[in-house]
């Protein structure tokens, strides 16, 4: 597959990307969708038909722009497909559903303890442990001669009929795996949900080439091979180690998108206890693609911006500067958590405005800052230290990274191009060696004094 293109799916929760890279790193095309989602006996459902049918359009508008060998999926996490023979034995559920009071009550009292699982009790059905859980009770027939895959392992088994399983998906807040044991819980095992994983594979390894019907539909060769693919945020974390100013030491990376997410690599040699990190504020025990734990902490800040801002949130743009945050100050904005229920640092958290901007850059600014203070906090409760990279979406908004480096002075700081994320993790899966396509960029810390700012926000938002 030398000198072939490689095409990467990444299937995020708002957004589907598709793009086509040459094989030494170069980007030849992107497009994207809507994740979307729809409704299935009552309940949202992931939208399996609509993406495949935009994947078919698109893959073979690719066919005509370069000779693919090779693609990627890449997927959020707390997402699983069910398998009846050749199909769907239910719709996905969308892991926004609530799952009903009684139905979590009764798993509640199965789960296994966080210090074995390093997955949170989450809202909603965030525990893919639960969405299993209340589909059963259900539907009895689930649990007999079917196969469950997370969501990136369903996108290849979709393109090759190879069904496979991952460590990165199973070990993000599903409640189904140990990270310490490398193995799965103890509750998969006593529900049957363990002897019905489909064989775990390595993220990279070739599952096999897409089928007939795919070729035919696309125009692409029947030779065109599948890997078995990754959870989202790890495969970010995979492309920041392709940086040599994160390679190989202590580092976080903070993933941004509709999830803000930060993965820690402690030091060679460092011992991180699972019950270090605050269960009650949505830390957990991420497992990389080989199988390493992964301090990790998150909050919705995608969600959050677009509740504050709108839709098309404009955090980005020029007019989003250090010169507007400090008016919006001056006018006493402040902007409290959290505005997604249940999860993150302040899951309790009733989010407001204290006080608003009188001007839109204002408002803006005030958010971007809002954002940055709750990263920083994730930060503090990971125990981030020395080289932080921020990556994705709002990367590229100056105030927000302006505004950690400022916050975070024994941290270097740095941001990566847009196009050297997610995608550029998925690409090191087929070819290690490959350098990224840029350089990371230090990040300047804002000349405001945001210390005294950072106290009293926490205080505000309750934490002493």
């Amino acid at each position: 597959m030398k000198d072939r293109a490689v095409v990467v799916l990444d299937i995020g929760k708002s957004l589907t990307k598709l793009s086509l890279w040459s094989d030494g790193g170069r980007c030849l095309a992107r497009r994207s969708r809507p994740s979307g989602a729809k409704e299935s006996s009552g309940r949202a459902t992931l939208d399996t038909k609509g993406v495949e049918q935009w994947l078919e359009a698109v893959l073979g508008e690719f066919a005509t722009l370069a000779r693919v060998g090779t693609i990627v999926p890449v997927g959020h996490g707390a997402a699983a497909a069910i398998l009846r023979g050749d199909g769907l034995a239910c719709p996905p559920l969308d892991y926004e559903v609530p799952v009903p009071a009684g139905v979590r009550a009764r798993y509640d009292a199965m789960r296994d303890p966080f210090r074995e699982t390093g997955s949170p009790a989450l809202p909603l059905g965030l525990n893919l442990g639960a969405q299993l859980f209340w589909l059963e009770e259900e539907e009895p027939a689930l649990r007999d001669g079917t196969t469950i895959l997370p969501w990136p392992q369903y996108w290849a088994w979709v393109l090759t009929g190879i069904a496979a399983s991952e460590v990165s998906s199973l070990g993000c807040h599903t409640d189904l795996w140990q990270p310490a044991a490398g193995r799965p819980s103890a509750l998969a095992e006593a529900r049957g949900w363990a002897g019905r994983l489909a064989p775990r594979v390595f993220a990279g390894d070739v599952l096999g080439t897409i089928t007939r019907g795919w070729a035919a539909r696309t125009g692409l060769p029947a030779d065109v091979t599948v890997r078995c693919g990754l959870h989202d945020s790890n495969a970010a974390l995979l492309a920041a180690r392709g940086f040599g100013e994160i390679a190989g030491g202590e580092a976080t990376v903070l993933s941004t998108g509709t999830w803000f997410v930060a993965m820690r690599t402690p030091a060679a040699g460092t011992c991180f206890p699972i019950e270090n990190l605050p269960e009650g504020r949505d830390c957990l025990a991420n497992v990389d693609v080989h199988g390493t734990l992964i301090p990790s902490g998150r909050f919705m800040g995608g969600r959050e911006i677009e509740r504050l801002l709108g839709p098309a949130p404009d955090v980005t743009g020029p007019a989003v500067n250090e010169a507007a945050l400090a008016a919006s100050m001056a006018e006493g904005a402040v902007v409290l958590p959290g505005f997604a229920e249940g999860v993150g640092p302040f899951p309790s958290g009733r989010g407001c405005w204290l006080a608003q901007p009188s001007t839109p850059a204002g408002r803006q600014a005030a958010v971007a800052f809002y954002a940055a203070l709750m990263a920083d906090t994730v930060l503090d409760l990971v125990g981030a230290q020395s080289r932080l990279l921020v990556e994705g979406r709002f990367a590229e908004s100056r105030l927000l990274t302006g505004a950690l480096a400022a916050l975070r002075p024994e941290m270097t700081v740095y941001t990566s191009h847009i196009d050297s994320d997610v995608s550029y993790g998925a690409l090191r899966l087929v070819n290690p060696a490959l350098a990224p396509a840029a350089t990371l960029r230090p990040v300047a810390p804002l000349a405001l004094d945001l210390t005294e700012w950072r106290r009293r926000w926490r205080i505000a938002a309750g934490e002493c």
